[in-house]
């Protein structure tokens, strides 16, 4: 009989040394659903990662056999770290909501979700409504009044939207399949516009147990062209939440982000990443920062691209993306699995843990 070790680790070899910066022990697996609701009239395309079959071991990683997708129809293709429509490896998994910044879409932090996929996480993402919905798209000729209307509907349909997509992978309409969500064991990880839903999703969402934000929106004096969103913090329960945050954001900038952290109602710790902007917690960071600094924003937003520093004056995606898929794994290891190993990390000097590992940080906790 092969040990079964529970979160879908039957048959896997666990030791001392635990290390969530390393990819985890599964291969993974990719698969695009669609998802309607019939209430908003709406289709949303959703993407579920998920621990594959040992014989897909590899095949991930690999050239020849990696999904290899555009994250928009217009987009060059790009290869991810699954498996595409892979077999899954039986067992049960938390499961984990990913919420893309405004602008964005599902695939936006693919090195992320991938990677929770590989320590044994069943991870899914939607395009959210102003993706999706026509109604909510900008026109470019919008008048002010018309502008703030439709930036209110983006605000209002974020958390809806999460509560569909948990309804339909946790209900079975969007996934049947022999990797089984844990509805007991639910978070929510989300990156700016994506980090205040995955901040506001606990209050109207009961199944949420933990919280990773991202360079969250949401505080109460955002810079000009930054979507107002603000946060009730109405938490009716304990939810463990971990900041991840960068000292040069430029949308986000620390002090809102000390201000959200002093706020929440839970237990918290922020890490700062050192040299580092808004958009080095999504994929692609190098082009997708100097494509923002070379756009010439409306509005409000005209300032931004001329805030932000060359990318060449700040720290590596691959350096950031290191830190932010490790220290995920890590919250969501010790407040959904509840590891003893993940806990004492948390607990011990995270800034010496990352400095080893070539990453310079700052920690603040409750």
């Amino acid at each position: 009989m092969q040990p079964d070790f529970g979160d879908g680790f039957a048959g896997t070899e666990r030791n001392d040394r635990y290390d969530p910066f390393d990819r985890g022990p599964f291969p993974v697996g990719v698969v695009t659903v669609q998802a309607p609701d019939p209430a908003r009239d709406r289709l949303f395309p959703c993407e579920i990662w998920y621990p594959a079959a040992a014989h897909h071991a590899g095949q991930d990683l690999a050239p020849d056999t990696r999904d290899l997708v555009a994250a928009r129809p217009d987009d060059t293709p790009r290869a991810r770290a699954a498996v595409r429509d892979a077999e899954p490896r039986p067992g049960t998994y938390p499961l984990v909501v990913f919420s893309h910044h405004g602008g964005g879409h599902r695939r936006s932090a693919t090195y992320l979700c991938t990677h929770l996929s590989s320590h044994g996480y069943l991870v899914a993402a939607l395009d959210h409504s102003e993706v999706v919905a026509e109604e909510l798209r900008p026109t470019g000729d919008d008048t002010p009044a018309q502008r703030m209307a439709r930036v209110d509907a983006w605000i209002a349909n974020r958390v809806p939207d999460i509560g569909f997509l948990l309804d339909r992978v946790l209900g079975g309409d969007a996934w049947r399949s022999a990797a089984v969500p844990d509805p007991g064991r639910v978070g929510i990880v989300g990156h700016s516009f994506g980090g205040w839903t995955a901040l506001a999703a606990p209050d109207a969402e009961p199944r949420i147990r933990s919280v990773v934000a991202l360079a969250p929106g949401g505080s109460s004096m955002p810079r000009p062209g930054i979507i107002p969103a603000r946060l009730a913090f109405g938490w009716a329960r304990e939810v463990p939440t971990l900041y991840l945050v960068a000292d040069g954001d430029v949308c986000t900038p620390l002090d809102g982000m000390y201000e959200l952290f002093d706020r929440t109602p839970a237990a918290r710790r922020m890490v700062i990443l050192h040299r580092a902007d808004h958009l080095h917690f999504a994929d692609n960071v190098e082009s997708e920062h100097e494509a923002l600094r070379a756009m010439s924003l409306p509005g409000d937003a005209a300032w931004i691209p001329k805030a932000m520093r060359p990318i060449g004056e700040l720290r590596t995606g691959a350096q950031a993306h290191l830190a932010v898929r490790g220290l995920t794994v890590c919250h969501l290891d010790a407040t959904m699995r509840q590891q003893d190993q993940a806990q004492r990390l948390l607990a011990g000097d995270l800034g010496a843990a990352l400095a080893a590992r070539g990453v310079e940080v700052s920690v603040h906790a409750s």
